[in-house]
C-alpha cells in the first residue's frame, strides 16, 4: 500500500506561519529584559550584521599618574584620603552617541563573579565616593573622550576591601517600547588602609554518598557547602576535600574552585569525590584557607594571614544490594535447615508410627494364638 503525503494548501501555510509569528512576539520581547548587563574592561569589537539599535564603544582606565595600560583601577587610601583617576570612552561608530558616566557599589553574585548595582539603584560605599566629572556625555565617531573622576575616602571609613566600578550606560528604546540598558566599564578596587582581619568560614557543610547495584564496586561522594568571607580584605580561598570511611580506610579527595571573596560575600559549592567504597559511614572532611589578593603597587604584609578552615560531615555509605544478598542467604540457610528438621522430624514420626503399628500387630497377634481353637476329640 502507498500512502501519499499531503501538503497544506497555500492559505493554510499563511495561517500557520501568523500564528508562529504571534506565538514568538512574546518571547523576542522578553530577551532583552533577562539578558544581563555586560560589566568588562575590553573595548567592544563591531559585530556583523548590526542592526539600527547596535552601538559599539570601548572604555577603559587612562593613562594618568595613577598608571598606564592597566585592566582595571585599584588603589590603597588612608580614611579621609583622595585620587584623582580618569576613564577614556571611545566611540567605535559612525554616528555621535551619548552616554550616562556612572559610579556603582560592586556585589559577588551566586555564581562568584562581580556585578554592579543596577542602574537607579544607589551606592552606599565605595560607589558613593567616586564622583565623576561628566555624568553625561556625547562621543563623536571614531573618537574618545576622557572622563575625570575623584575618589574620596570618607574620615569614618572602616579599614579593608571595597569594590565598585565605574560604568558608561546606554539606554535603548525599542519601537515595541521594551528598554535595554546596555552597559560597559571597569572596576574598581580599593583598600582603606588600617588593621586588616582576614578571616573566612564554612557553613551547611553536607555529605551525601551514592552507591552502585554491585556490592563490591566504589560509589561518589557528595559534599556541598558554603564558603563565608568573615573579613574586611579580598581573600582568595584554597579549598579542598577528603572523604574517608572508619579508620581512615578508602580515602578519596578533590580541590574545589572557589572564586575571589569580597567582604561579607559567600558562595554555595558542591564536589563530587569518585572511587569511594561503601564501608557503611563515610566521614568527609573540608580545609578552607587562602591568601590575602594583593593591592597592585604595595607590599604585602607578611603577618597578614588568613587563618585555616575546617569542617565536616558525616554520611551512611550502605552497600544495600550486599546486605540484601546476605539477607536472602540467612534467609535460605534457616529455612533450609528449618526444613531438613522438619523433615527429620517427620520422618521420625513415621517411623515411630511404624514401630507403633507392628508392635500392636504383634501383640494382637499373639493374645489370638494363646485363644486359638479347642483340639479335636479333646
Amino acid at each position: 500500500m502507498t500512502h501519499r503525503r499531503t501538503r497544506p494548501t497555500a492559505p493554510v501555510r499563511r495561517r500557520l506561519r501568523r500564528a508562529l509569528a504571534v506565538l514568538a512576539a512574546p518571547v523576542l520581547m522578553l530577551a532583552p529584559l533577562v539578558a544581563p548587563a555586560a560589566v568588562a574592561s575590553a573595548d567592544v569589537g563591531p559585530a556583523p550584521e548590526e542592526s539600527s539599535t547596535t552601538v559599539q564603544w570601548g572604555f577603559r582606565p587612562a593613562d594618568t599618574a595613577q598608571g598606564t595600560d592597566r585592566p582595571n583601577f585599584a588603589y590603597s587610601l588612608a580614611p579621609g584620603g583622595s585620587v584623582q583617576d580618569a576613564v577614556v570612552v571611545t566611540n567605535h561608530g559612525d554616528e555621535p552617541l551619548a552616554l550616562g558616566v556612572y559610579a556603582a557599589d560592586g556585589f559577588l553574585t551566586d555564581d562568584g563573579t562581580l556585578d554592579l548595582l543596577p542602574t537607579g539603584e544607589e551606592s552606599t560605599v565605595l560607589g558613593s565616593w567616586i564622583v565623576l566629572a561628566q555624568p553625561e556625555i556625547e562621543v563623536p565617531p571614531q573618537e574618545s573622550v576622557e572622563v575625570p573622576f575623584t575618589l574620596t575616602v570618607p574620615d569614618d571609613a572602616t579599614p579593608g576591601d571595597y569594590a565598585a566600578g565605574v560604568v558608561s550606560s546606554l539606554v535603548v528604546a525599542a519601537d515595541d517600547g521594551v528598554t535595554t540598558d546596555r552597559r560597559l566599564g571597569s572596576r574598581v578596587h580599593l583598600r582603606v588602609q588600617g588593621e586588616l582581619a582576614p578571616a573566612l568560614a564554612v557553613e551547611d557543610v553536607r555529605l551525601e554518598y551514592d552507591g552502585t547495584l554491585n556490592p563490591f564496586a566504589a560509589g561518589t561522594a557528595t559534599m556541598s557547602f558554603t564558603v563565608r568571607n568573615e573579613g574586611n580584605t579580598r581573600v582568595a580561598p584554597a579549598t579542598s576535600v577528603r572523604v574517608t570511611g572508619p579508620f581512615g580506610l578508602a580515602g578519596g579527595g578533590a580541590t574545589v574552585d572557589v572564586p575571589e571573596l569580597l567582604p561579607g560575600s559567600s558562595v554555595e559549592r558542591t564536589v563530587v569525590v569518585d572511587g569511594v567504597r561503601p564501608l557503611v559511614r563515610l566521614d568527609g572532611t573540608l580545609t578552607v584557607g587562602g591568601e590575602v589578593v594583593p593591592v597592585p603597587g604595595t607590599v604585602p604584609d607578611p603577618e597578614v594571614v588568613v587563618p585555616g578552615v575546617t569542617a565536616s560531615a558525616s554520611a551512611w555509605a550502605v552497600p544495600w544490594a550486599a546486605l540484601g544478598l546476605v539477607v536472602v542467604v540467612v534467609t535460605l540457610v534457616v529455612w533450609r535447615v528449618r526444613a531438613r528438621r522438619r523433615a527429620r522430624a517427620a520422618q521420625q514420626r513415621a517411623v515411630d508410627a511404624a514401630v507403633a503399628a507392628a508392635l500392636a500387630e504383634r501383640e494382637a497377634a499373639g493374645v489370638t494364638a494363646g485363644d486359638g481353637d479347642p483340639r479335636p476329640g479333646a
